[in-house]
């Protein structure tokens, strides 16, 4: 693998689009993703000014006084950790509104302030939102010149043979993406970091923006919720588990995704189809977290199988939603399942009129069978319908026929 002190980030590239022509850039995703990095690499050479609000200091004079605190900011400014100081949204509109120019604020924010009513609103027209992730396998490797869903929308396979990870497999699935993470040695001292920042994220930034004052229920919620990672949501098992109320689960769950600690994914379905399963999936935000707070290294999943099924199908999707932020083509995400038991693991939509669609295997094998999902949709939506794919952790790339390939998952970010 690379070596991970230096490894560019494929969001630079929107990020200096957008302060050439926007106002506002806010740049979110998780704590310790690299958001704060990213700001000062493209800000300093432009001259910016940075403020971090995680400084009691510079929260407080915000806090009291953001118009002032905004007034005195130079022309080019990096605000650090915005959602501390909710309040000055509108203080950044005012000042934008008065001197409209590109690139006068970059933001940076660890909750997904398009999930906070009011925030995000308050700069509509004036902010673009660069979403940044921890590492994606293709940072990781360096593979600039490799874009998955271009090559799954294209059809762009041909018939090959590869390598098998194998034993790697579990090894990149538990070590995920933080770059923080990557930077300590595999075992105790890397789960224990992952371990520290989830109750550290949970117990402080999450009660900090809620009003939430229990400390014990929201880091119990995320480990039933990791245990669920690549299932369908079930809150009445959670409610029961927990022995709380559904709608508090509910709610307790969108708290945990505006902090980036798991993804919902929606089911898709449309007039076309019946007897369709209309409950979102769960996923956990980055593996490498849901291993330490399984508590199973790579042998461990190595040894249950299920599990590193589960966690495989985190893993692939974590790394498409990673790979599709930085790209300019819209991409949206969903799973698909019927009541008679077919099911596939991923349904991507690119704009308005394309589908294709991903099966995900931890098998070295690769079967008709599997495909059975990808072919019921293909036959509803001829016309949409481009391509499907079986990713599975074998050695072989090649067509079943009618749109449909076997791809090792390795070819998700390698080019080969």
């Amino acid at each position: 693998m690379t070596d991970r002190r230096f490894i560019p980030r494929r969001a630079t590239r929107r990020l200096a689009e957008s302060i050439a022509d926007t106002p506002v850039t806010l740049i979110h995703g998780p704590r310790q993703c690299g958001k704060t990095t990213l700001a000062q690499t493209a800000g300093a050479p432009l001259g910016y000014t940075y403020y971090t609000f995680d400084d009691p200091d510079a929260r407080a004079a915000a806090q009291s006084d953001p118009v002032g605190f905004v007034s005195d900011c130079p022309d080019r400014a990096i605000l650090d950790e915005v959602q501390l100081v909710p309040d000055i949204f509108r203080m950044l509109k005012l000042s934008v509104d008065r001197h409209r120019k590109p690139g006068r604020f970059i933001l940076t924010g660890s909750t997904n302030m398009l999930l906070v009513p009011n925030l995000a609103d308050a700069l509509t027209g004036r902010m673009e939102v660069v979403r940044l992730h921890p590492f994606s396998q293709q940072e990781i490797e360096q593979n600039d010149s490799v874009c998955f869903l271009d090559r799954l929308f294209a059809g762009n396979f041909q018939t090959r043979r590869v390598d098998r990870f194998a034993e790697e497999l579990a090894d990149r699935i538990v070590a995920g993406g933080y770059p923080a993470a990557l930077a300590l040695p595999p075992g105790p001292r890397r789960s224990s970091w992952f371990r520290n920042y989830a109750g550290s994220l949970v117990q402080k930034d999450v009660l900090e923006l809620s009003r939430i004052r229990s400390l014990e229920v929201l880091p119990k919620l995320l480990s039933a919720a990791t245990n669920l990672s690549g299932q369908l949501l079930n809150t009445s098992k959670l409610a029961s588990q927990l022995q709380m109320n559904r709608n508090t689960i509910r709610d307790y769950l969108t708290l945990l995704e505006r902090q980036f600690l798991i993804d919902l994914l929606p089911p898709w379905f449309n007039n076309r189809m019946r007897r369709l399963v209309k409950t979102p999936k769960i996923h956990v935000g980055d593996t490498g977290l849901a291993a330490a707070l399984l508590r199973a290294g790579a042998d461990s999943l190595r040894q249950n199988r299920a599990l590193l099924g589960q966690l495989l199908e985190s893993f692939v999707f974590q790394e498409l939603k990673r790979q599709a932020s930085s790209s300019h083509e819209p991409f949206d995400f969903y799973h698909f399942r019927d009541r008679d038991g077919l099911e596939v693991d991923l349904i991507i939509e690119r704009g308005a009129f394309e589908l294709a669609g991903i099966e995900i295997k931890a098998a070295a094998t690769v079967f008709g069978s599997d495909f059975k999902g990808l072919r019921k949709i293909r036959a509803a939506h001829r016309d949409r319908f481009k391509f499907g794919a079986v990713l599975y952790d074998g050695e072989i790339c090649g067509s079943f026929g009618d749109g449909m390939y076997a791809v090792p998952i390795r070819m998700l970010w390698e080019a080969i």
